[in-house]
């Protein structure tokens, strides 16, 4: 099995943190998002992963470079692929055609989940889905009364259906799909104006393909910043046990850690109350602060913080009174200078 990940995009309703880190990359309670998700498919699939296919845009050779250790980690071959225009969903898979054999998982690394993850071979596809109270923002799916999908509608703005395709495919012939893809872009067949994956997937149907359903129990967003702050409580909570241990070189004085919290690599934390549901990235120092549901990343300093909701990036410094923030990377933001 393959997986392939589109990820060509930056993440704007994620700035300023996707301005020097593309969201994918974002580190969610220790881990990147991408990371998470393909860990995550991987774990639950049942299947040997024979490769891992990243659709990127020019995010540079480090960021490459990681993406492919990430594939490593798994036992599996790393591509990089580059969609350098946004035309559209379909058209990200189709940049990364020469990895489109034999059956894949396609997922789109803007989300989390924990789902039901088995995999119908009996039928020519699985869409995970979730029922949402607005889905004129997604793309829908409706059911027959045995449980097969009927219809693909891309954004619909009356209503359809309330189950919403959360961005996780598996197919048993990339081949097929490719056909349909290149259909569509041959013959320049838009939805706003984009060549959407939900186009071929209907294609597909009408030409006798039966789809099934997989059943999401939490999809998670990371598409601003409210909503990625929310995501990293839940997969701190989900993982509960795994955090209760901190690293060695993590110095904590003077100090109270209510679980779930990460806690990275050579933090240091004094006179200071953390927790419930704060991920603190490696090098961080906190001091005299009042931290809860916060996502606070590398090489930052907190002094006087007393901080919920807020996102802090890498290498910047917060010098405060008691605020809910959102500070990219490199930043500085001080109340105690007079």
């Amino acid at each position: 099995m393959k997986i392939i990940v589109p990820m060509a995009g930056r993440g704007s309703r994620l700035r300023p943190h996707t301005l020097t880190v593309p969201k994918p990359l974002i580190p969610i309670a220790g881990k990147p998002i991408v990371q998470r998700l393909v860990e995550d498919i991987a774990k639950v699939a049942g299947e040997k992963i024979e490769e891992v296919a990243f659709i990127i845009g020019d995010f540079g050779p480090e960021i490459e470079k990681s993406l492919l250790q990430i594939a490593e980690k798994l036992g599996a071959k790393g591509s990089i692929y580059y969609q350098t225009d946004p035309l559209g969903t379909a058209h990200a898979i189709k940049c990364a055609e020469d990895s489109m054999q034999g059956d894949v998982v396609i997922a789109f690394a803007d989300t989390l989940f924990r789902a039901d993850f088995q995999l119908d071979k009996n039928s020519d596809g699985v869409i995970w889905v979730k029922s949402v109270e607005d889905p004129s923002a997604f793309g829908v799916v409706k059911l027959d009364n045995y449980g097969f999908i009927t219809d693909f509608v891309e954004k619909p703005q009356t209503f359809v259906s309330d189950l919403a395709i959360i961005g996780i495919y598996y197919f048993n012939s990339a081949e097929k799909l490719m056909e349909e893809i290149n259909y569509i872009m041959d013959n320049n067949i838009k939805n706003g104006n984009e060549y959407q994956l939900t186009t071929a997937l209907e294609n597909l149907r009408a030409k006798g393909a039966k789809f099934t359903l997989g059943k999401v129990n939490d999809w998670m967003d990371c598409g601003n910043k409210n909503a990625t702050v929310e995501t990293n409580s839940k997969i701190l909570e989900y993982e509960r046990e795994e955090m209760l241990n901190h690293p060695a070189s993590a110095v904590i004085e003077n100090s109270l850690i209510i679980q779930p919290c990460f806690i990275g690599e050579n933090v240091k934390i004094s006179n200071s109350k953390v927790g419930p549901g704060v991920s603190l990235g490696n090098n961080t120092i906190i001091v005299n602060s009042n931290i809860e549901h916060s996502l606070i990343q590398e090489n930052t300093r907190i002094n006087h913080g007393n901080l919920s909701n807020s996102m802090i990036g890498n290498s910047a410094q917060y010098f405060g009174v008691s605020r809910e923030i959102s500070l990219g990377d490199y930043s500085v933001l001080d109340f105690l200078s007079k």
